[in-house]
């Protein structure tokens, strides 16, 4: 009853509060601190609330068995496939449907059709011909036939996909087989552009192939959404479908390939010393091993061999296929020590124009990759990794990828170019882990793979610090490399869960920003070692399965006992940005007979440092006082039971201070302040973000310090990503640094 008693004379001579002022200080409330609710999906039998597959959780496969042919006179691609189809879900299906990538470059495809174009008084050759596109060039699958036990099969094809209609429907738990013939021209990735296609080399007359999206692909069918059978415009890539491949490729007979999977015949399409290369390879573990060198290389750009050869490859759960191909190519490898019994072939296959550097660093990168992204995520669970140089590229596939760094014409390259090879050979192997194991909806969400790649990238690019001799210049990562983005236009800058197709400033958005939130995440919010336990569960709980966005965020607080969702909503959902002001410090010290301190007006004093309401703008030469009261009432024996004259004692001869801080940018963050006392001494502490979860706009704390200090500086190393720094500091840089004083006077 007594404490009912003090709660209502605590209201009644409270200040009174109007209904505009409580309808006013309502939408000053933006909810950061709320959980995320019903913005993410209902748990259930599939995926549950712990962010892990349910116990009922399902997904299809598709096995394939496949026999291409390049022909390099012509520059095509023909095809014929069987595809072996399983139903795992719960549902019986009328129809399948199958993605025909290729057509993003037929004549009547939607993809030129939306992009925005505008005149000038000057258009440049690439500016008329991105209006006009290749005339010459018919693009697109040309689909023979369609069938299912030597029987036509009923298909549709719409732009970029295929919907086969079955005789009758597929039931839950039953498979069937079906086969597709096609064929394609295939595209000069230098003019058209493309994330496959054809390098021509007209110094020796020869074409280097990277060929990916070659064959119609299964649509994945989910337990969230369906049949992803959003068209292929561009931007959002793939959704794709785990199975095993068969894959006989026929190329020209001096011809070098690199694929996918294993290959199954080296016998038959190396010699005799290229096999003792790729057999002493298997053992190397500090070096590559040269299985094809570059004086053969360069015996094969002019022997233009009229046969052919056929390479086999298999390949086990993987989700997708390709391959490169070209009488151009060198080829080195060295083993990966994972742990026992497990040393994958790190390999790269490039052309005579890529070296000194690819010879020298291509290799090492992979490995390292493999090494890295295997202690963050789960260990690398394929025999090959393998990197293609060709120009202008970065573009990944299970097991291969595509990259461009060529060193000029007399083989020199800038520091640049070096970094720059480095930095997208580990993102591009990378991906093998994110989404070619870890298998997102790159069609819905690019961060998904792009942003978590690049983290994990980040960090690798770290760990090469040892083989460099310096640390290397990561462009993303970091928090102040975000911060110009973050900051920009209003309107140009979209969520991060924001679908592919609607992303402005891609990179940044896509790549950039996630990479950086996951960084901060990691060292400022939940430190790194709670955060690799808590990521790498995500990686183990969703490897070779498909996983959304609120698998990882709910993941990554139920392996952490961390409640992100502020962080999620702010971050994720949201383009706030930080900008954190110290807009005010007043410093005090108990009043005692022996300081001598006069009573001053405390309440009115120091109300800001910007000099518009008459406030301090340094600490002055003298704190303020305040006077100890010892407490005679209220909450019975708890305050009865506080030794107060003890207390009183500690707080003599200390310095109080008492710091304003508002969220000029929006984003929640945890703050991080230096205090610099006048002996030159230094210290640091981390306010958690919940600092602001009952005031967003502005809070106030007061620390005790057994020192005088002479600056304080919020964020000092750039960990938050804070858009704008004059206002971290106090004093005010104009206004001369007490800590510099001080020095002087020593002087």
């Amino acid at each position: 009853m007594k404490n009912s008693i003090l709660l209502i004379v605590a209201f009644l001579v409270g200040t009174v509060v109007t209904a505009q002022d409580r309808k006013q200080k309502d939408t000053e409330w933006e909810q950061k601190f709320e959980q995320l609710g019903t913005m993410l999906p209902t748990p259930n039998v599939y995926r549950t609330a712990s962010g892990a597959p349910g116990h009922q959780y399902w997904q299809q496969k598709a096995d394939y068995k496949m026999k291409i042919t390049l022909d390099d006179n012509n520059q095509t691609i023909t095809g014929s496939e069987t595809i072996t189809y399983y139903n795992n879900s719960p549902d019986d299906l009328e129809y399948l449907w199958v993605q025909l990538d290729q057509n993003m470059r037929a004549r009547d495809s939607d993809s030129p059709l939306i992009g925005q174009s505008s005149m000038r008084d000057t258009l440049s050759a690439f500016s008329v011909f991105n209006i006009t596109g290749d005339q010459d060039y018919d693009g697109g699958f040309k689909i023979k036939s369609v069938k299912s036990a030597g029987k036509d099969m009923t298909y549709l094809i719409n732009k970029t996909m295929m919907r086969l209609d079955l005789e009758k429907p597929l039931k839950s738990g039953e498979n069937m087989t079906f086969s597709i013939d096609w064929m394609y021209n295939i595209n000069n990735r230098m003019t058209d552009g493309g994330r496959s296609g054809l390098e021509y080399f007209p110094e020796d007359d020869n074409y280097l192939y990277t060929i990916a999206q070659f064959f119609p692909r299964m649509a994945v069918y989910i337990d969230n959404e369906g049949w992803q059978n959003k068209q292929f415009l561009g931007s959002g890539e793939f959704a794709l479908t785990f199975g095993d491949y068969e894959v006989d490729l026929t190329v020209p007979s001096d011809f070098i390939v690199g694929a996918t999977g294993s290959l199954q015949n080296p016998k038959e399409v190396l010699t005799t010393e290229q096999m003792e290369r790729f057999e002493q390879a298997k053992k190397s573990y500090d070096k590559p091993v040269i299985i094809v060198t570059e004086k053969e290389a360069k015996k094969n750009e002019k022997t233009k061999a009229s046969g052919t050869k056929t390479w086999r490859y298999k390949a086990e759960n993987v989700r997708d296929y390709a391959f490169c191909a070209s009488r151009k190519f060198i080829w080195d490898a060295m083993a990966v020590k994972l742990s026992e019994g497990n040393e994958p072939l790190a390999m790269s296959y490039y052309p005579k124009e890529g070296n000194p550097l690819w010879e020298e660093w291509s290799t090492a990168a992979v490995a390292q990759t493999l090494k890295t992204y295997s202690k963050f995520t789960i260990e690398y669970p394929y025999p090959v990794a393998i990197s293609v140089h060709t120009a202008s590229i970065g573009m990944e596939y299970p097991m291969i990828c595509f990259n461009y760094g060529r060193p000029d014409p007399d083989g020199t390259y800038s520091d640049s170019k070096k970094h720059g090879m480095i930095g997208v050979i580990i993102h591009e192997v990378g991906h093998n882990f994110f989404p070619m194991i870890i298998n997102s909806d790159e069609r819905q969400w690019t961060w998904m793979d792009e942003g978590l790649n690049t983290f994990v990238q980040y960090l690798t690019e770290q760990e090469l610090t040892d083989q460099l001799g310096y640390e290397f210049p990561s462009r993303r990562g970091p928090a102040h490399k975000i911060v110009d983005y973050m900051r920009g236009e209003n309107g140009l800058v979209r969520p991060i869960m924001t679908n592919s197709e609607q992303i402005r400033q891609f990179g940044s958005n896509a790549y950039a920003k996630p990479a950086t939130a996951l960084n901060i995440l990691r060292t400022t919010v939940m430190g790194p070692e709670l955060f690799d336990k808590a990521f790498k569960t995500y990686a183990e709980r969703w490897a070779f399965k498909h996983p959304t966005p609120a698998d990882l965020f709910r993941t990554m607080e139920d392996a952490s006992a961390v409640d992100l969702d502020w962080f999620w909503k702010g971050w994720f959902y949201g383009t706030d940005y930080v900008d954190v002001d110290l807009a005010n410090v007043r410093w005090f010290q108990m009043q005692t007979e022996e300081n001598g301190l006069e009573t001053r007006n405390i309440k009115g004093a120091g109300q800001g440092i910007d000099g518009k309401n008459n406030g301090q703008k340094d600490f002055g030469n003298s704190p303020q006082p305040f006077v100890f009261k010892e407490w005679n009432g209220g909450y019975g024996e708890y305050r009865q039971s506080m030794d107060q004259n003890k207390i009183k004692q500690s707080a003599e001869g200390k310095n109080f201070y008492e710091l304003t801080l508002k969220n000029q940018g929006g984003l929640v963050t945890p703050v991080i302040i230096e205090w610099t006392y006048v002996d030159g001494t230094t210290e640091r502490e981390k306010i958690p973000a919940e600092i602001w979860r009952i005031n967003e706009k502005e809070v106030t704390k007061v620390f005790m310090k057994d020192k005088e200090v002479a600056k304080i500086v919020i964020d000092p190393d750039k960990m938050t990503a804070d858009a704008y720094t004059d206002n971290n500091v106090f004093p005010r840089s104009e206004e001369g640094d007490r800590f510099e004083q001080f020095k002087e006077g020593q002087d």
